[in-house]
């Protein structure tokens, strides 16, 4: 294949060699997504429908559920597809899109978990001041600017991405769609721009990850602070779950990106994206 436009369709990793494991991929994966599109759905269905529940917070949340259905829509069915149908195919357009929504939906849920940060910092720090920074319209506008700027980003990278001719195949060494694999069936300079614009993403990633860190210190110490024991129960069954998602995202991330390639495969690789 001399370049991008010869390429009609990609080769995606294969999850397992054998039939067996592969009906097995199928069944445990699509369970472990079935549960989390039923807790997602629920926490949606409960805030829209929960007039009690129509408070920043929840809002916050509502956007970050459809950023987990978005991501586990995203990439799971086609992988489950490809177990269940013993096939490795997808379209050229099919992983475009696929790139672009995965990218969408990850950016979207960074922004979003650093702005629920943000609430619950001034919701603690700065409690006199929270209806003047953060009210109903401002909470309104920092959604919309997540999602906006998560929109714009997975265009860039796409547009950026296939772009690049290539002509190393068409056989990606992931289950799904991922930059870095289609960056490696380049034959051009050019996918420097790409890598350029990879490393400011993670740039702005950890900046997001060093303003968490702050504003949680920041938290704890407010926290402490508190003489009431009540008070600091009620403070902490607040925040720390939000700390956990923080944790389990980054955490998950950072592994599935820089985890050495002696223990990586294909099942774990999908469990962490599930």
């Amino acid at each position: 294949m001399s370049n991008s436009s010869s390429i009609s369709h990609f080769l995606l990793l294969p999850l397992a060699d054998t039939r067996q494991l592969q009906l097995l991929h199928f069944c445990l994966f699509l369970g472990i997504s079935l549960a989390a599109l039923l807790a997602n759905g629920l926490i949606i269905s409960a805030v829209a429908c929960g007039h009690h529940l129509h408070t920043h917070m929840f809002f916050f949340l509502l956007n970050l559920a459809l950023t987990d259905l978005g991501c586990i829509c995203t990439t799971v069915p086609k992988a489950m597809h490809n177990s269940l149908w013993d096939t490795r195919n997808i379209s050229y357009s099919g992983c475009a899109t696929q790139l672009f929504f995965f990218v969408f939906f990850v950016s979207a849920e960074l922004s979003l978990l650093t702005i629920m940060c943000y609430d619950h910092y001034v919701s603690i720090c700065k409690p006199l001041h929270y209806g003047t920074l953060l009210g109903s319209r401002a909470c309104a506008h920092m959604a919309a600017a997540a999602w906006a700027s998560a929109f714009l980003n997975a265009l860039m990278h796409t547009a950026n991405t296939f772009s690049l001719p290539l002509c190393h195949g068409n056989a990606l060494g992931q289950f799904f769609c991922e930059i870095p694999h289609i960056l490696k069936l380049s034959c051009s300079k050019s996918y420097l721009r790409e890598i350029w614009l990879l490393a400011v993403s993670v740039c702005l990633g950890f900046g997001c990850f060093v303003f968490i860190v702050f504003s949680y210190v920041q938290i704890f110490r407010a926290v402490l602070r508190i003489p009431s024991e009540q008070e600091w129960h009620k403070a902490f069954s607040t925040h720390l779950p939000h700390l956990v998602v923080i944790s389990l995202f980054l955490s998950t991330a950072m592994f599935a990106n820089l985890k050495p390639p002696s223990i990586s495969s294909q099942s774990l690789d999908l469990a962490l994206l599930s």
